[in-house]
């Protein structure tokens, strides 16, 4: 196949379909289309007997084929996807193993890809020249047609208005406005309107704040590599409340000045709302939001604001990062650590190192900013790929929370039982309530139970799709599968033949069964969930975080989502009630991913004037990720688990390949990784190592079988080239699938 050649006087182009082919067509370019037809261009091409829609990505002189079909039409007025987010489309097809058209369908939301996405129209009434040669007439068309007169009105202070508004001011209909345009006073027209998700927001103007030593040392070092790429990625690691937005704020302030754009991303769509309020109320309406919980026609117009350049800065969460942003200046990966940064399906890219990859290619500065950097980005820093700077106190040097492990086996041993709440945490919440202060409560664990289980033969409701346990959800009633989300009714009795005991136990705790706890003990506090079950609706994470910062909401209680990022003065506690639950997953990150996550909840206390103190229950308070926690000890707990990883040639040391099997027969699935491994084998770099294929810890999810093989080694390439053309030759039994996840994060 010839090299793609950029010129666009080349009368060929190479387009990628809308159909998984993993194939680039080649087609003809009529004189007519000639100017129009551009890479990125969305297109319309024959395919067979249908017309179809495809994308350009690149020109040739020539083709291998003899007779080639025209380029029918050019969609729109310009490429829907630029060059550059085109080169990167190119580069994660192939460092992620995934075919180009899913790449392409990666960057461009699928709202902009459907032609049936449109701008919305509304018509609008101009006041005409003549309207204001008339203006004498006014009092008498007061008497005569008063709405008419409103409506002359209104556009004498605006001359141009769209009729809802022109409506809503004056109470007349459009069929007023036609009265006056059969008289020339006015003319109508439609016009495109932005969906905006901001409007019902308000947000006060806010000025840049004056820095503290340590952040002006940031936003130079900043400042330098905008200017210079001198680091090209600076990793700005500061404490919870150490001020890092601040200095996002004024860094995005520096690109704007020189006439750029930027993308700041957030991990968790819950941050969003605080996010975007904070960076509207420095920069206005150049900050458009991009993410999954906008309706339909709010990204649509959000995307194209920023493609046409009336949005300057892009704000989301993961798949932000491809906004179409001209003149790119700057980068923000906030909480870079954050696993949300990776997708789950192909392509399975890291948002984090794409980043790190665009402004490489697209010659801008990318800052990485967390309280807890990935051990890889740390490592990063230390080997001299990543400039580095510290923010080690806070803002105002306001005190670091007190930190107190609770051992739960004590507690336990006091009390006769196993409580929802420790004797410290309650009495600790009780003094924030006396006082009228906030509380969060955080558990990684929706519902109401973890498990339902017969205490007499020791039955545990399972999901017959997947190797796990039903969760039983209260409110509904009803027992859900958290892989598949199967629901069944909760069985009156033990399902078990050979017992039939009615009586349950409802086995772990979910964060329905600790709200329905903390409403009981606390009944005067004004308490909210904040989790996957509470926030369907779009606007529930602004309403709920809403109702919190106005003082209205005493406790709030949640999982991951109100872990990080949050900023509340007025919270003086938080409470973690099970350390535990990420500490024993069968994955050698599980440590790292329980430190960030305390250190993270930990780091929602005492942002405000009050000092701030953080409970920590588990049942196993010596373990080392959890002391490194209450010490707050991110350089203890890194130079343990770097030598781990070293010494078991883990990430960052190597890059993790996993492929995934999956089928109804556990039997063929082996045979079928077996087969795999042995032809994979003899390609492989003798430096590799690789597991495999066994079940995975998931062992079945959605009825299907799943087993794993792992590859580890210091360069992707050394797994991907061999194995990607194995892949393609490879034959898969009919009923067999698997995914290939480079630099992979999860081992389930």
């Amino acid at each position: 196949m010839n090299e793609p050649d950029q010129s666009v006087e080349s009368p060929i182009a190479r387009v990628i379909v809308e159909i998984a082919l993993d194939k680039e067509f080649d087609y003809r370019v009529p004189d007519a289309l000639r100017a129009a037809v551009r890479i990125g261009s969305q297109v319309i091409v024959p395919f067979g007997r249908r017309k179809i829609t495809g994308y350009v990505v690149g020109f040739v002189a020539r083709s291998e084929r003899a007779h080639l079909k025209d380029v029918l039409r050019v969609v729109g007025k310009q490429p829907l996807i630029t060059e550059s987010i085109v080169a990167l489309a190119r580069w994660m097809a192939a460092y992620y193993g995934c075919p180009l058209e899913q790449a392409v369908r990666t960057v461009l939301p699928s709202v902009v890809r459907r032609s049936s996405g449109r701008f919305k129209e509304v018509p609008h009434v101009i006041m005409t020249a003549e309207a204001e040669m008339v203006s004498d007439s006014l009092e008498r068309l007061r008497r005569q047609a008063p709405k008419q007169a409103a409506v002359l009105e209104a556009l004498g202070r605006e001359s141009v208005m769209p009729v809802p508004r022109l409506t809503q001011q004056t109470g007349a209909t459009l069929a007023t406005a036609r009265a006056l345009e059969k008289k020339g006073l006015v003319r109508i027209e439609k016009r495109n309107v932005d969906r905006s998700p901001f409007e019902r927001y308000q947000v006060i103007p806010t000025e840049p704040l004056a820095l503290m030593p340590q952040q002006e040392e940031a936003l130079s070092l900043i400042r330098q590599s905008i200017e210079t790429r001198t680091p090209p990625v600076v990793l700005l690691f500061g404490v919870t409340g150490s001020g890092k937005t601040e200095v996002y704020l004024q860094a995005l302030q520096l690109v704007l000045d020189q006439g750029k754009g930027a993308i700041v991303l957030v991990p968790e769509i819950s941050l969003t709302p605080q996010t975007v309020e904070r960076f509207r109320s420095r920069f206005g309406d150049v900050v458009a939001v991009l993410h999954s919980h906008l309706s339909g026609g709010e990204r649509h117009d959000e995307w194209h604001r920023v493609r046409q350049g009336r949005a300057r800065i892009a704000i989301g969460a993961r798949s932000a990062l491809f906004a179409p942003v001209d003149r790119l200046g700057l980068i923000v990966v906030d909480e870079e650590h954050e696993g949300s940064y990776k997708q789950e399906e192909a392509p399975r890219y890291h948002a984090r190192d794409v980043a790190v990859v665009r402004g490489r290619m697209e010659d801008c500065a990318v800052v990485l900013g967390t309280a807890t950097p990935a051990l890889e980005s740390i490592h990063n820093a230390a080997c001299g790929k990543y400039g580095r700077v510290r923010l080690a106190a806070r803002v105002d040097h306001r005190r670091m929370p007190a930190i107190r492990v609770v051992d739960m086996r004590m507690e336990m041993e006091k009390e006769g039982r196993l409580n929802v709440l420790s004797r410290d945490l309650l009495d600790a919440i009780q003094m924030r309530l006396d006082r009228k202060e906030q509380t969060i409560l955080f558990l990684n664990r929706r519902g109401f139970a973890t498990s339902l289980v017969c205490p007499k033969c020791g039955y545990v409701a399972e999901c017959t799709e997947c190797s796990v346990a039903m969760t039983y959800h209260k409110a509904a009633h009803e027992l859900r599968c958290h892989i598949c989300g199967a629901v069944r009714p909760v069985p009156a009795q033990c399902p078990e033949s050979t017992c039939r005991d009615p009586a349950f136990r409802y086995g772990g705790l979910g964060t329905q069964r600790v709200e329905e706890t903390v409403r009981k003990l606390f009944p005067r506090a004004n308490v909210e969930r904040m989790d996957a079950d509470t926030t369907t609706r779009k606007d529930a994470y602004g309403r709920i975080l809403g109702a919190f910062r106005a003082g209205e909401v005493d406790i709030l209680l949640g999982t991951q989502m109100i872990a990080k990022g949050l900023d509340f003065p007025n919270v003086t506690l938080v409470g973690v009630i099970n350390a535990d639950i990420a500490l024993h997953m069968p994955d050698f990150r599980a440590g790292e991913r329980t430190f960030q996550l305390l250190t993270q909840v930990a780091g929602r206390a005492g942002r405000g004037d009050v000092a701030g103190e953080v409970i920590v229950q588990t049942f196993t308070p010596f373990h080392p990720a959890i002391q490194a926690a209450r010490r707050l000890d991110y350089d203890g707990f890194f130079d343990q688990e770097i030598e781990f990883r070293r010494e078991l040639f883990y990430p960052p040391f190597s890059h993790l390949v996993c492929i995934t099997l999956r089928g109804p027969r556990e039997s063929e699935l082996q045979a079928t990784g077996n087969r795999l491994v042995e032809r994979v084998k003899p390609r492989l770099d003798s430096r590799v190592i690789f597991a495999g294929p066994n079940p995975a810890p998931l062992a079945r999810a959605k009825g299907e079988f799943r087993y794993q093989i792992m590859f580890r080694a210091r360069h992707t390439k050394q797994v991907m080239e061999p194995l990607r053309t194995e892949l393609a030759e490879f034959k898969w039994p009919r009923k067999v699938r698997y995914a290939v996840d480079v630099d992979a994060l999860s081992m389930l």
